[in-house]
């Protein structure tokens, strides 16, 4: 395993070269430092706190299984949400290692496991599911008034699931992964003969679409995403049909909006077991990691084309969250987390903790 003082010169190399600031000791524990997930542990669900370079955290029990989350822009705030299908989110406060409060998704509503806030931090934007007819919603919450209802915005089909806010802090790229769910009938997937997934491109004040783009086969299901800052998306997809045909897993909608599918060898796409789980798409350097805790996979991309780098076998991959120092952390189900650089060389394991990491990393 490696040593916390080896994590921090593989972390923080080339930060002079790159202009970014060297986190010294005195700043650990600042609410910048902390990455959050959702975890099971013996004792049952939490939100977990983590600071990689020290290995410094915390957890805190919540009433549902978390799934994904975000940050609050300007704020030491991070927002966690249920998922399977869940009905709450939990507004977490790293200072204070405390809840700070739990919103409830609304009668008649559950949450996706995804949101994203406006640039000033005011508005929160969740996936929702509106219970009685199944249509997909995006939820506005206002932070600044206790996170009250603000705006509902009707996206035309079901079940959107992650969501980000794009470059120009006006549009949401939405996964509308096609699947209905119900609370009654837990994780089972009601309509797969006619699903209709697609990547959007919404306007988060108008609700309008701007873009569709719809996958290759109506089962594949179009979940997780990331943003790069130039407004390339890279979407996975979690295929719903028979095990034994084979269909492209990732997908790039380049900044001037073309949309292509993206190719892997066919050895490795049998390998992901048709499911992509957490995308990070790296900010300083022109890198994609994805993640596929089916095929015990993770894999590397060049942003700027879809071409692949590497890939390269972690057990039940989770969540994936670039580093801003050129590489990746990386999660377990089976309680480790990794580093990944991003010259595409091997994971480095960095700890192991007694806990079940979900798929996503905030």
């Amino acid at each position: 395993m490696l040593a916390r003082r080896d994590l921090l010169k593989a972390g923080f190399a080339g930060l002079t070269t790159l202009g970014l600031p060297v986190l010294g000791m005195a700043s650990v524990g600042r609410a910048d430092d902390w990455l959050f997930s959702a975890v099971d542990d013996a004792e049952g669900h939490k939100v977990l706190g983590y600071v990689p370079a020290t290995g410094e955290r915390f957890r805190i029990a919540v009433s549902e299984r978390c799934h994904g989350g975000c940050r609050r822009p300007g704020h030491a705030q991070a927002v966690l949400f249920a998922r399977r299908p869940g009905r709450s989110m939990h507004v977490i406060a790293p200072g204070d290692r405390r809840e700070m409060a739990r919103i409830e998704a609304g009668a008649g509503h559950h949450f996706y496991g995804h949101g994203a806030f406006s640039p000033d931090g005011r508005y929160l934007y969740a996936t929702v599911n509106r219970i009685d007819d199944g249509a997909g919603l995006i939820r506005g919450f206002d932070a600044e008034r206790d996170y009250a209802l603000h705006d509902e915005l009707e996206l035309g089909g079901i079940g959107p699931h992650e969501l980000r806010l794009m470059p120009d802090g006006e549009t949401l790229a939405v996964g509308l992964g096609g699947i209905r769910t119900h609370p009654d009938y837990d994780r089972v997937k009601l309509n797969l003969d006619d699903m209709a997934p697609a990547l959007l491109m919404v306007n988060r004040h108008s609700g309008e679409i701007h873009e569709r783009h719809v996958p290759s086969h109506h089962q594949l299901s179009c979940r997780h995403l990331d943003v790069g800052p130039d407004g390339t998306v890279i979407a996975g997809y979690q295929f719903q049909g028979p095990a034994w045909e084979r269909h492209p897993l990732l997908a790039r909608r380049a900044p001037d909006g073309g949309f292509q599918e993206l190719a892997l060898p066919d050895e490795l796409t049998d390998e992901l077991r048709h499911y992509t789980a957490s995308i990070a798409v790296a900010r300083d350097v022109p890198r994609v990691l994805v993640t596929a805790p089916r095929g015990h996979k993770v894999v590397m991309l060049d942003s700027r084309d879809g071409r692949l780098v590497a890939s390269h076998g972690i057990q039940d991959a989770a969540g994936a969250l670039a580093d801003g120092q050129g590489g990746f952390w990386v999660s377990s189900g089976r309680g480790d987390f990794y580093r990944v650089a991003g010259d595409g060389s091997a994971p480095e394991r960095l700890e192991h903790l007694a806990l079940s990491w979900d798929n996503h990393l905030t």
